[in-house]
């Protein structure tokens, strides 16, 4: 099913279950890795995905086409994403910090992670980024997202994007060779 076929049929509410199940299917992996440095642990990574499935299904309707549905999904992602890490820090009582600690704890014990030391390391870097330089870096470095196409995802100017990502590189950088 192409994805204009998919839109229409979810947004007209003819043949969804097969429409939304083709969404899933050509969507899951690359949003679950994209979820997934910014969460870092795998059971977090699969329930953010899964309400951010729910409110790509709940919302398809408002989605106008002015960018790539794709695009869409992946701010809704983000924006899902970033609003459980909140709620995860208010329910653990952490400070920013105290919840990138935390997550790095775990990232280290997390039977999911294949990472070698230097990855381990590289993700020690990213946690001490700022917010957005960190969801930047990772959107370049790790998924090759096009400056364009993230202006779109995270409603940004190319020229900021730009300047987010060769800030976040320089402090890895130096965080990494400081190490």
């Amino acid at each position: 099913m192409k994805e204009e076929e998919i839109i229409e049929n979810l947004q007209q509410g003819t043949n969804t279950d097969e429409a939304f199940r083709a969404l899933i299917s050509e969507h899951k992996i690359r949003l679950y890795w994209h979820i997934r440095t910014i969460v870092k642990i795998h059971e977090d990574a699969d329930d953010v995905l899964q309400n951010t499935f729910i409110k790509v299904f709940k919302n398809i309707k408002s989605f106008k086409g002015d960018s790539k549905l794709f695009s869409w999904m992946y701010r809704i992602a983000t924006n899902e994403s970033i609003t459980f890490l909140n709620k995860k820090a208010k329910k653990l009582k952490l400070s920013d910090q105290e919840l990138n600690d935390y997550l790095l704890e775990t990232l280290e014990s997390d039977v999911y992670f294949e990472g070698s030391e230097i990855q381990l390391q590289l993700q020690k870097a990213i946690e001490a980024l700022p917010h957005q330089q960190k969801i930047v870096f990772n959107m370049r470095y790790f998924e090759e997202i096009p400056y364009e196409e993230m202006s779109e995802i995270l409603d940004s100017s190319v020229g900021a994007l730009k300047s987010n990502y060769h800030h976040a590189r320089k402090k890895v950088e130096k965080f990494l060779k400081s190490d």
